[in-house]
């Protein structure tokens, strides 16, 4: 059977327009934040609607093929005289299946890209061409389930049992389930998963596949053939195993892609390059406000160098006393990053602190450089009730009496307060 004949008379004319309807379906479904979110970051541009998709994928590939080998085996191919090699037959009819499966996984995020004006890159299409070689594997073993099950019988089973094991995984412990099955999840502005994250499923599930193909050699001898089979499915499983049984939730990844913007000194800041237009401004008021907190005598000497460690959640490297790290991103387009890089100068001693010390500290800080708005507007983020209005009305009586008081013995009541132990302040 020739491609072109495959693609006509098989089972696309009917599966095509009901995978690419649930495909749309899902990826409407499926968008948890609006693509401007994503700051033309193309990789978690395509991973973000791949999150729901991958199930799909690989089921209608593996479901699509048997019911398409299927179709050979109740036409009797397999007992014609052998005009073509079994492989071929076997690729002609998993062509078109394969492509549907692929452009399941490549039509959402080419939506995403063109919505977002954004251009792919490299590390982009990590993640997709992973798993557009999973659709194969998964269309290698629903191939093999045909010649074997009946395919009215086999094909839902095998769609359904494959989007099950595979959507499901993200939900069971321990975690290595997940990360060999092919459901990559969803990585963050600056990520990108290692070259070992997308191994190891194609590991895992290509071992059962290339044993298959083993088995499947019309030459040779059957039991050398199906030891060696077992060995390499067995090799595969076990390899990919023992690399992701160490893997927490999250797999490896690398961070920091993306360009960074720097400026100022003293502290020198650096955000992320879609944030470079709001740097200047944030600098300065940066370095006014840690200057008017040294003068206070409430913090030591600033940072030489903060930055936004956005784009290193999950990867960076701790602060130090003279870099610090901090995430910045959400701040410093709501106006708080000023107000939040304040409340990280301020040290205390204990790890839980009186709540009303804390917040007098906060508030004293915070009028001293301009930031009372931003402290008034996450007070009232919390919950306002009878109690905590009290509280607040006590603090602000407390740092206008602070307030009123000579330099010294502001500084003084700064680092008494930093050294109180308590309650827990949050």
């Amino acid at each position: 059977m020739k491609f072109t004949t495959a693609l006509r008379g098989g089972c696309m004319r009917w599966a095509a327009p009901i995978v690419l309807l649930l495909t749309l379906f899902y990826y409407v479904v499926g968008e948890s934040a609006p693509l401007s979110s994503y700051y033309h970051y193309a990789p978690t541009i395509v991973a973000q609607p791949l999150d729901s998709l991958y199930a799909l994928a690989y089921a209608v590939a593996a479901a699509l093929a048997c019911w398409e080998s299927g179709g050979l085996k109740n036409a009797r191919i397999w007992e014609l005289a052998p005009a073509r090699s079994r492989y071929r037959i076997a690729a002609n009819v998993l062509a078109p299946v394969i492509a549907l499966s692929w452009l399941v996984l490549l039509l959402p995020p080419a939506i995403s890209l063109a919505r977002s004006a954004t251009t792919p890159t490299l590390d982009s299409l990590r993640l997709p061409c992973a798993a557009m070689v999973l659709c194969v594997v998964h269309a290698v073993v629903g191939f093999a389930v045909g010649c074997r099950i009946p395919r009215i019988i086999a094909t839902p089973i095998v769609a359904v049992a494959d989007w099950i094991i595979v959507a499901f995984t993200v939900a069971v412990q321990p975690y290595w389930p997940r990360h060999v099955s092919g459901q990559f999840g969803i990585f963050g502005i600056g990520e990108v998963p290692r070259l070992v994250t997308v191994v190891v499923p194609v590991l895992f599930a290509g071992g059962f596949a290339i044993g298959l193909v083993i088995l499947w050699l019309p030459y040779g001898w059957r039991m050398l053939r199906v030891v060696v089979a077992a060995a390499v499915a067995v090799g595969g499983v076990f390899g990919a195993y023992h690399t992701a049984e160490g893997w927490r939730a999250t797999p490896p990844m690398t961070g920091g892609h993306v360009t960074m913007t720097c400026a100022g000194s003293a502290p020198r800041m650096c955000v992320p390059e879609y944030n470079a237009r709001y740097l200047p401004q944030l600098q300065r008021d940066t370095a006014s406000a840690l200057r008017v907190l040294y003068d206070a005598g409430a913090v030591p000497a600033p940072p030489r160098l903060i930055t936004d460690s956005y784009t290193y959640a999950r990867t960076g490297k701790p602060s130090t006393s003279t870099g610090w790290r901090m995430i910045l991103t959400g701040p410093v387009r709501s106006g708080d990053a000023v107000y939040q890089i304040v409340v990280r100068s301020l040290h205390f001693r204990c790890a839980q602190v009186d709540t009303r010390t804390a917040h007098s500290v906060w508030l004293w800080a915070a009028m001293k450089t301009g930031q009372e708005q931003q402290y008034r507007k996450y007070r009232k983020r919390e919950d306002q009730d009878l109690r905590a209005q009290e509280l607040e009305e006590q603090v602000h009586a407390d740092v206008a009496r602070v307030l009123g008081q000579p330099k010294a013995e502001q500084a003084a009541w700064v680092r008494r307060s930093l050294d109180t132990c308590g309650a827990k302040s949050r």
